[in-house]
């Protein structure tokens, strides 16, 4: 079992950053593909961004390329996601989620364990 807990989250101005920040327990965490998703009232859970255990790989959705950075700290069981330049439409639920085997899937089915979530709130 992992446990995810999620923390970061906030309300701030379009053209803001925040950075979220998950913090794993349970399993050794480098072992395990890191991902963040986001889903907003009345849509479907939508892929943000996802590391491999080494952080030797990243893969972005399009629409944050450029503008999110995730990152992890395997000493401190920690993955990162920097988002700068927030939109109003990037208002959701953003989850940590994580992958026991294989490599890096932008599919939310894949990943095995999921945090509470922590809510991104961005005003225009």
């Amino acid at each position: 079992q992992v446990q995810l807990v999620e923390s970061g989250g906030g309300l701030v101005q379009a053209g803001s950053s925040l950075r979220l920040s998950c913090v794993a327990s349970g399993r050794t965490f480098n072992s395990l593909v890191m991902g963040w998703f986001r889903q907003a009232p009345g849509k479907e859970r939508e892929f943000v961004a996802a590391i491999s255990w080494s952080a030797g790989s990243t893969n972005y959705a399009d629409s944050v390329k450029g503008r999110f950075t995730i990152s992890r700290d395997n000493a401190k069981n920690t993955v990162y996601l920097q988002m700068n330049s927030l939109k109003p439409e990037e208002t959701a639920v953003y989850y940590c989620a994580a992958k026991a085997r294989g490599s890096i899937t932008m599919g939310w089915a894949w990943y095995d364990y999921w945090g509470q979530g922590t809510q991104v709130t961005v005003s225009s």
